[in-house]
């Protein structure tokens, strides 16, 4: 099949459109709230629309850049190097909200957790794709080696060259890849931002599936974790006093079960088809962070299910898209960057949804390109621009 002439339009579309609805219900979430703080209601809607143009032109900036030009050692170890710094430099700044997530550069705020996403997913497709390189070309040299030597070589190294994976090779594959992912799960987690870190590992465990890791390493993994998991969430009073909620949210409703329930209140006072763009009640100081955390609350208040069920189908569409993408990538490097970055999206898109309907305790994470957050919108969308290019050279 020949090359595509032009980007994933539906996934352009939708991407579109999801940055324009999350424009909309960020001035209907937040304008009361900034009349309050600021004195005008459309402080948040203004930064936000700042980040969104820059990050839609950065967006079509990448899908002209060939994403096979990422592939370079100095880009990769580049951007791992300055997330690192970043991470590191956040401990030794001022507290914000009692953590130490911000990284401050003048008049601009961002969280270095947010470049780390990314960070992880070039890696992750550079070294992968260089290593399934290698491995294809030491099996071809043997397959050569043995039709010329047959005596020697015989017909037991064949069968061992055609069964050779190259994500069994612990020493050279699978240590060297988790490393950088085990650092930054550590520096996240210490700031601390545990929803965070529990994303940056989904998404390299969906590179590593996709990559043809054996699933019993993911077992390995998980019973590895169970310890460290245990004592981060349930020796740390506010993690423990969150599973509590999420298991009893009615024990306590004035108190940690506030949250929650003020969020189904939200989704369920919507019904079919909402009570109206900006007639919402509950982000009116009852809806915590309701232009971030629980916009989608607020979007299911006042849009309703037909509005709630749109948004859902929209992210279903650049989950199809990506996979799509991933499928018909030419090499590698594409095939996992277009799963990293897919992976990325939905997987925040999923948890965010699921803490607002209370399926999952709550985990401050935001939904991609709807909640209010410049520096994860810009990220976001520059991902997808290379997505997008992948998208254009898929055969």
């Amino acid at each position: 099949m020949a090359k595509r002439v032009s980007v994933d339009r539906w996934m352009f579309t939708v991407t579109t459109i999801l940055v324009f609805v999350g424009l909309v219900m960020i001035f209907s979430a937040s304008a009361v709230m900034a009349k309050e703080r600021f004195g005008s209601a459309y402080e948040f809607l203004l930064k936000q629309l700042m980040w969104a143009v820059a990050g839609l032109v950065v967006m079509l900036i990448a899908t002209k850049v060939d994403y096979k030009r990422l592939q370079h050692p100095a880009l990769i170890f580049t951007l791992l190097g300055f997330t690192t710094l970043f991470l590191i430099s956040v401990f030794f700044l001022d507290r914000a909200h009692g953590t130490h997530r911000w990284f401050h550069l003048g008049a601009i705020s961002f969280q270095p957790s947010e470049l780390a996403k990314p960070a992880l997913i070039f890696f992750l497709a550079w070294f992968l794709g260089n290593r399934s390189a290698a491995s294809k070309a030491s099996a071809r040299d043997e397959r050569q080696a043995t039709s010329e030597h047959p005596i020697r070589f015989g017909s037991k190294l064949q069968a061992r060259s055609s069964q050779l994976n190259f994500m069994d090779d612990w020493r050279n594959t699978l240590i060297p890849a988790v490393v950088p992912t085990t650092v930054f799960l550590a520096l996240i987690v210490f700031q601390p931002d545990l929803g965070t870190a529990i994303a940056c590992a989904g998404i390299t465990a969906c590179i590593l599936f996709v990559a043809g890791i054996r699933l019993r390493y993911f077992g390995y993994a998980l019973a590895a974790s169970i310890l460290p998991l245990y004592f981060l969430i349930f020796h740390v009073s506010y993690r423990r006093d969150r599973i509590f909620t999420f298991l009893h949210p009615g024990s306590d409703p004035l108190g940690r079960g506030f949250n929650i329930l003020q969020s189904l209140i939200a989704v369920s006072t919507g019904g079919v088809t909402g009570q109206g763009l900006m007639e919402g009640k509950q982000k009116l100081f009852y809806l915590p962070e309701p232009h971030t955390d629980f916009i989608f609350a607020v979007t299911a208040e006042e849009l309703g299910l037909v509005g709630a069920l749109a948004v859902i189908i929209l992210f279903a569409i650049f989950l199809w898209r990506g996979t799509r993408a991933a499928l018909r990538s030419q090499d590698n490097f594409g095939r996992f960057l277009a799963v990293g970055i897919t992976s990325m999206i939905v997987l925040q898109a999923f948890i965010n949804i699921s803490v607002v309907l209370g399926l999952m305790p709550t985990k401050g994470i935001p939904l991609p390109f709807v909640s209010y957050g410049g520096s994860s919108l810009f990220v976001t969308l520059a991902c997808v621009g290379v997505l997008l290019n992948i998208t254009k050279q898929a055969e």
